[in-house]
C-alpha cells in the first residue's frame, strides 16, 4: 500500500538558498584554520609529521617511520598530504600545503551531500503532496532547497568542526563516504557515473583505513540495491558487490584493518551517549523526527540509503568504546535524514532550535570576545589572571587582520540572527541558517581572536623549542617513552635526528649523544646508567606529561 508523503510544501517554501549566501557560508567554514598555525596535538600532528617525513626524503612512503618507529596507518591520505608538500615547498609551508588536500576534501564532502540530497529528494516518494488547486514546490526547487538545508544541517554539526579541520585519514574517509551515499543516491538517474563512483568509493575508504567501514557499507547497499523498485538501482547491485570485493581486497593488500572492537562497549555506554548527544547536535534531533514523521517510507531509497550509512557510523563508534572518528563517517548520511525533517518540521520546534541557536552561539561569541580582550588589554582582570594561569609563558600578540575578520564575522552573525527572528521567514532551510552560521562564527572567531592563544596551548613548538635550550641543532636525540606526536614535533619543529626506543633496541644501542625520557608529573625517574640528568620540561598547558632530558 502506498502511504502518502507527510510532506506539504509551497513553492513558496522550496525557495533556495541565495547561491552567494551558500557560497559565504562554505567559505566562513572551511578557510578559517587553514592559514597561520601548527599542527595540534596528537592525531593532527602525528599524521602532518609523517607526511612531511616522506616528502623531505626523511622516510620510505611505503614503509614510513617516525623516530624509527613504524607508523601504523593509511598509506594514501598520507601520500596525499606528502605530495602537496613536496609539490609546494618552498613556496608555501609545509602545514599549510598539508592541510590544503584535507579543506578540498571538506569541500568535497559538502558538494557530494548536497547532490547526494538532491537526488534523493527528487525521487517520486520523496515528493511533496499536490494540491488539488496548485501551487505545490515545483520537484527541483524543492530538491535544490532540501540539498541546501543538507548542507547547513552537515555545516552546524559540532563534531565535525575540529574533526573535519585536521589533516588526518578520517577526511579521506569522510569524503569516500560521501561518494558513497552520492552514487547511491544518483544510480536511477545518472547513467554509468554512479557506478565509477561506488567501485571508487569504497576502495578509496579501505585505502584510507577504513576496510570494515567500507566492507559492511557495500553490504548494506547490495541489499538496498537488490530490493529497490528502480530497475536501474537493482543493476547498480553487482557494481555495489564489486566495490566492496574490492574494498576487501584492498584492506588485505595495505593490511589497513586498524579499527578493533572495544572489549569494555558497556563500561563506557555512558560516555558513548554524551558523545552521540553533543557530536550529531543538532542533526540527530532532525534525523529522529525524520524517521519518526517518515516512518512509513523507511524502505524507500530517500530515508534508506542515509540511514544506512549513518547506522552502521553509530554501531562502529559503540562497537570501538566511543570512537568519535568512526562516528564522524556518519556525518553525510546524517545531514540527509535532517534535510528531510525540514518540510515535517512543526513551527514551534523551528523556533525552539532558532532561539537555542542565538543564545547559545551570541553566548560563545561574547566569552571569545571577552578572552581576546582579556589577553591583549588585560581586562577584565580576573579573566587575564585565568589565562596566565592556564597558559603560562603566553604573549599575546595582535592582528589587525584577524581582528577585523572577527568583527566582519560578528556583524554577519548579527545581520543574520536579525533576519531569522525579525519575520516570518517560509524557506524550508531556514531552521538551520543559525546553527550553521553559529558554528561558522565560532570557528571564526576561534581561529582569528584565539589563534595564538590556541597555537601556544595545543602546539607542540613551544615544548621543542624548550627542549633546545638544552639540546643543540642536528643533534641524534634517543627518546624512551615519548608519544609517538612528541616524536614528530621533535623531527619537524626541532631537526634533530630522532631514534625512538622499542623492543629490541634500548637508547644505551642508538649511539645518540641525547636522551628523551617521558615521565609523569610528580614521579621523577633516576638517571638511567651512562647518562647525566640535564633539564626537566613540559608542554607550558600540560603539566601532567614531563620529558627529562640526558646527556650521554
Amino acid at each position: 500500500m502506498n502511504v502518502p508523503t507527510p510532506a506539504l510544501v509551497t513553492q513558496r517554501a522550496a525557495q533556495p538558498l541565495p547561491r552567494w549566501a551558500l557560497w559565504l557560508f562554505c567559505a566562513a567554514y572551511l578557510l578559517p584554520g587553514l592559514f597561520g598555525r601548527d599542527p595540534w596535538k596528537n592525531a593532527d600532528v602525528t599524521a602532518f609529521g609523517v607526511m612531511a617525513a616522506m616528502a623531505e626524503g626523511r622516510t620510505a612512503w611505503l614503509a614510513p617511520t617516525l623516530g624509527g618507529l613504524p607508523v601504523d596507518t593509511a598509506l594514501l591520505p598520507h601520500w596525499l598530504g606528502a605530495a602537496f608538500i613536496w609539490a609546494l615547498t618552498p613556496w608555501v609551508d609545509a602545514p599549510l600545503a598539508a592541510r590544503i588536500p584535507y579543506a578540498l576534501l571538506l569541500a568535497v564532502t559538502l558538494a557530494l551531500t548536497w547532490y547526494a540530497t538532491f537526488q534523493l529528494a527528487r525521487t517520486e516518494a520523496a515528493q511533496p503532496v499536490a494540491f488539488a488547486f496548485g501551487g505545490e514546490a515545483a520537484p527541483v526547487d524543492y530538491a535544490r532547497a532540501l540539498a541546501d538545508g543538507a548542507m547547513l544541517a552537515l555545516m552546524a554539526t559540532l563534531g565535525a568542526l575540529q574533526l573535519g579541520h585536521e589533516t588526518t585519514p578520517e577526511l579521506a574517509q569522510l569524503a569516500s563516504v560521501a561518494l558513497a551515499v552520492w552514487a547511491l543516491a544518483a544510480a536511477p538517474f545518472r547513467g554509468f557515473k554512479p557506478r565509477l563512483a561506488m567501485l571508487a568509493a569504497l576502495p578509496l575508504m579501505a585505502a584510507s583505513g577504513a576496510p570494515a567501514m567500507a566492507i559492511g557499507l557495500g553490504a548494506l547497499a547490495t541489499a538496498l540495491c537488490a530490493r529497490s523498485s528502480f530497475d536501474a538501482v537493482r543493476r547498480f547491485t553487482p557494481w555495489v558487490a564489486a566495490a566492496a570485493l574490492g574494498a576487501a581486497l584492498v584492506g588485505a593488500t595495505v593490511h589497513s584493518w586498524a579499527w578493533r572492537i572495544d572489549d569494555k562497549v558497556l563500561a563506557e555506554l555512558p560516555r558513548i551517549v554524551r558523545l552521540l548527544v553533543w557530536f550529531l547536535w543538532p542533526a540527530w534531533l532532525l534525523a529522529l523526527w525524520t524517521l519518526w514523521r517518515w516512518r512509513h517510507h523507511l524502505q524507500h531509497r530517500h530515508i534508506s540509503v542515509p540511514l544506512s550509512a549513518a547506522a552502521l557510523a553509530v554501531v562502529a563508534c559503540v562497537a570501538m568504546g566511543g570512537s568519535d572518528r568512526a562516528l564522524m563517517l556518519g556525518l553525510p548520511g546524517f545531514a540527509v535524514l535532517a534535510a528531510f525533517a525540514l518540510p515535517t518540521l512543526q513551527r514551534g520546534t523551528s523556533a525552539a532550535v532558532d532561539w537555542f541557536s542565538v543564545f547559545f552561539f551570541s553566548a560563545c561569541a561574547i566569552g571569545a570576545w571577552v578572552v581576546y580582550a582579556a589577553f591583549q588589554v588585560g581586562f577584565p582582570a580576573s579573566t587575564a589572571a585565568n589565562v596566565a594561569k592556564l597558559a603560562p609563558g603566553f604573549s599575546a600578540r595582535f592582528s589587525p587582520l584577524a581582528l577585523a575578520l572577527a568583527v566582519l564575522g560578528t556583524l554577519a552573525w548579527v545581520t543574520l540572527v536579525r533576519w531569522r527572528t525579525g519575520r516570518h521567514q517560509h524557506a524550508l532551510w531556514k531552521s538551520l541558517v543559525l546553527p550553521a552560521g553559529g558554528v561558522a562564527l565560532c570557528w571564526l572567531l576561534l581561529m582569528t581572536l584565539w589563534l595564538p592563544l590556541l597555537d601556544y596551548a595545543r602546539s607542540y613548538r613551544p615544548w621543542t623549542e624548550r627542549i633546545a635550550r638544552h639540546v643543540p641543532a642536528q643533534a641524534c636525540v634517543a627518546t624512551r617513552g615519548v608519544p609517538m606526536s612528541a616524536i614528530a614535533s621533535l623531527e619537524y619543529f626541532g631537526r634533530w635526528r630522532v631514534q625512538a626506543e622499542h623492543a629490541g633496541a634500548s637508547a644505551d644501542d642508538s649511539g645518540c649523544g641525547w636522551l628523551l625520557v617521558g615521565e609523569q608529573r610528580g614521579k621523577p625517574q633516576p638517571a638511567p646508567a651512562g647518562w647525566s640528568f640535564v633539564a626537566r620540561e613540559n608542554r607550558p598547558t600540560d603539566r601532567d606529561e614531563v620529558s627529562a632530558v640526558y646527556r650521554r
